[in-house]
């Protein structure tokens, strides 16, 4: 969400001077800026530095839209005059290339996406919801064949506007919480004054916030998604006409593409040329736990961001342990220890606990936090496998699994001996490094159902998501694959409003193979849970890059042949469709090349074909990065382009030697300006 310094001023160098106070808390600096680096995706100067201003994090609540542009110069200096405060001054100054904590450039009113439609298949909305305000829409463009209605089984009162253009439901019940939390994410309006458990003050506003929005309610209020109400949602949706659809629901276990209802709606999507856009799954760091695993959609994995909610829990002796909280109650005395206590699960809790710092693993932090204060508990440490943030209604906070099998040993060694410690609070940081890093909840790859697909397909913000919520707060903060995946709805969105001719295929080409995979600390992005290097088996071609996907160079199409020709290679029965001859697994024309080798089948050569989305007269170079233990062989490794939307081909020649196991390489095409990344992936398979 845009509620603080984002992705827009990634690329500013900055020199700020005083010129004169305005008052106390505001004044006025003159920010000078590389104009060469603005982003494609702004049509001016102007509108690039206005999106950088509305993404600043307000410092002060009482005083509501601090930063203001004075003036834009062009001529004799290229920057901007605007009064700011110190502290979003501060940001500016210290703005990082890979700040993750906004996902898009915010377009403000220049944005690409007004006539775009995204479908979301969830738990459906709260329309009324400010983040779903249609001020300022127009109606759809005239060439818009929109069919949608506005029709909610059991909702009364359920009303659509220029913004919320239809809502349709499949499945009974009333709760629309995730569905609120998505769709505001992937396309939710600039909602000013936000904040959150004191944390996180100014201006949320989705990745696309002038896209319309689709509702399709296919998941109860118990988070249950049938596949015939999914499978319904799709149909209907792409029926109505939308050109993205937004699906935040995974599988625990990988279904077979003729039998996984997602993939088979998915299909027909795409070939009414709709992008589909889902979640990895959150079961990671496991691996092959990868949901959503259809070459025709695009699947999403979740990272960090550079904003974490810091928390630390102090033993008696001194001794820290990081962890996060959303609490924001009264602080402990932090002169004053208390007992720690085992609590298990947090479910069972007696008097016993009265007066301690109860340590558990559980299953929902409110039921044990509910718990724990029942029993007169003074806090709870809650123990999961990464740190994102939770709300504590007392003193709280969560740990890491391994730190708290640390604290566990200590409380075990030395039974004759109480254990005590205190909690700090010390409420939002910025520029945490490194940021981002794969979320440990996030499915991993390889692909269980086709070595040849590589999945996830891309790394997306989906922890301590700020948010729509339906009920008790307007924003809430939440983590998941679910953030992840409307981050890319919203940017696909994006991308097909500035081209309204690419494919499915190209779009997420484009964003494929724009990914980045450098931390903000200039390392490898790495695994959140154990510090390891990050593999494309955990981000897949890396965390998507807004302003580069938006001018890729080239990209790889594919049409609905291309899969049909995918699924007679797997051996599938193909009713309907004709198989080319002679076609493999390995020849779809996917923008990462993925590879099965086992101990006897060690060498392949694989075709690809690109297509120029740049200017006329390119030419793109090759350079090579060979996995450990594999040679590539590209050919050729030199394409000259004389017109836009010219494809040629290329092959690559695998040799492998004696790989160690799954392993990485990649081919970047570049004509200079532009770098075209394709991840390649070699996965050890069974004889």
């Amino acid at each position: 969400m845009g509620h603080i310094l984002g992705h827009v001023v990634l690329f500013l160098t900055l020199s700020l001077a005083f010129v004169h106070p305005h008052d106390e808390d505001v004044k006025t600096y003159i920010i000078r800026v590389q104009n060469n680096k603005k982003p494609s995706v702004f049509p001016e100067a102007q509108h690039w530095y206005e999106a950088t201003l509305q993404s600043l994090e307000d410092s002060n609540p009482s005083k509501p839209q601090n930063s203001k542009l004075v003036h834009v110069y062009k001529t004799v200096f290229h920057g901007f005059s605007a009064k700011l405060t110190t502290r979003q001054a501060q940001q500016l100054q210290e703005c990082d290339p890979n700040n993750t904590r906004v996902a898009v450039p915010l377009l403000n009113e220049f944005d690409y996406g007004s006539g775009v439609i995204i479908g979301f298949l969830d738990s459906g909305i709260k329309p009324d919801h400010p983040s779903f305000n249609d001020s300022g829409l127009g109606p759809l463009p005239a060439n818009k064949k929109w069919k949608g209605e506005c029709a909610v089984k059991g909702v009364k009162g359920f009303l659509c506007n220029k913004k919320v253009i239809g809502a349709r439901s499949f499945i009974e019940g009333t709760g629309v919480s995730h569905g609120t939390h998505t769709a505001s994410i992937a396309a939710g309006r600039a909602v000013e004054n936000v904040f959150y458990s004191e944390n996180a003050f100014g201006t949320a506003v989705g990745i696309v916030p002038k896209a319309r929005i689709a509702i399709y309610k296919v998941c109860d209020d118990d988070g249950g998604c049938p596949g015939n109400a999914i499978l319904a949602g799709f149909d209907k949706a792409v029926d109505d006409g939308v050109d993205i659809i937004s699906i935040s629901i995974g599988d625990f276990l990988p279904r077979k593409f003729d039998t996984d209802l997602l993939a088979i709606g998915a299909f027909g999507a795409m070939e009414r040329g709709v992008s589909v856009i889902a979640s990895a799954g959150n079961s990671g760091p496991t691996g092959r736990s990868v949901s959503n695993m259809a070459p025709w959609l695009t699947s999403v994995a979740a990272g960090t961001i550079d904003r974490v909610f810091s928390a630390d829990l102090v033993l008696e002796d001194g001794t820290r342990i990081h962890g996060s909280s959303l609490y924001s109650g009264p602080p402990m005395d932090t002169s004053s220890f208390l007992p720690l206590a085992d609590g298990e699960d947090c479910l069972s809790l007696d008097q016993r606990f009265s007066g301690k710092i109860v340590v558990c693993f559980p299953e929902d932090v409110s039921n044990a936090t509910d718990n724990v204060r029942n029993a007169g508990g003074a806090g709870v440490v809650a123990i999961y496998m990464d740190l994102s943030a939770k709300q504590f209604s007392i003193p709280g906070l969560v740990i890491t699994e391994s730190d708290g099998s640390k604290i566990y040993d200590l409380i075990n060694a030395t039974r004759n001996t109480v254990i005590k410690a205190t909690m700090e609070f010390y409420g939002v940081e910025l520029g945490v490094e490194p940021a981002p890093a794969v979320a440990s909840f996030s499915s991993r790859g390889p692909n269980p159902l086709s070595s040849y697909v590589m999945k996830p397909d891309v790394l997306a913000p989906g922890v301590n998501i700020l948010a729509a919520w339906p009920e008790g707060v307007e924003f809430k903060i939440l983590s998941g694959t679910s953030m992840a995946c409307p981050h890319v709805s919203g940017l696909s969105a994006l991308l097909k409003g500035a081209h309204p001719e690419w494919s499915p295929a190209m779009i997420r080409s484009a964003i494929m193979t724009t990914a980045y995979t450098q931390a903000n600390d200039r390392k490898p992005i790495i695994n959140d849970h154990d510090g390891t290097k990050s593999t494309t088996s955990d981000m897949g071609a890396g965390h998507i890059d807004p302003s580069k996907a938006h001018d890729p160079g080239l990209v790889y199409d594919i049409n609905p042949q291309g899969y049909v020709d995918f699924l007679c290679a797997l051996g599938y029965i193909t009713y309907g469709y004709n198989c080319t001859e002679g076609v493999k697994q390995w020849d779809l024309n996917y923008p990462a090349i993925s590879i099965g080798f086992n101990d006897t089948n060690r060498g392949i050569t694989v075709k690809r074909t690109v297509t120029n989305v740049g200017e006329d007269d390119a030419t793109y170079t090759v350079t090579v990065t060979n996995p450990e233990g594999v040679y590539l062989t590209v050919n050729p490794m030199r394409m000259d382009f004389t017109s836009k939307g010219e494809k040629q081909n290329y092959s690559v020649t695998i040799t492998a030697t004696g790989f160690p196991g799954d392993v990485d390489g990649k081919i970047v095409w570049s004509d200079g300006k532009r770098q075209v990344v394709s991840p390649v992936v070699i996965v050890r398979t069974h004889n």
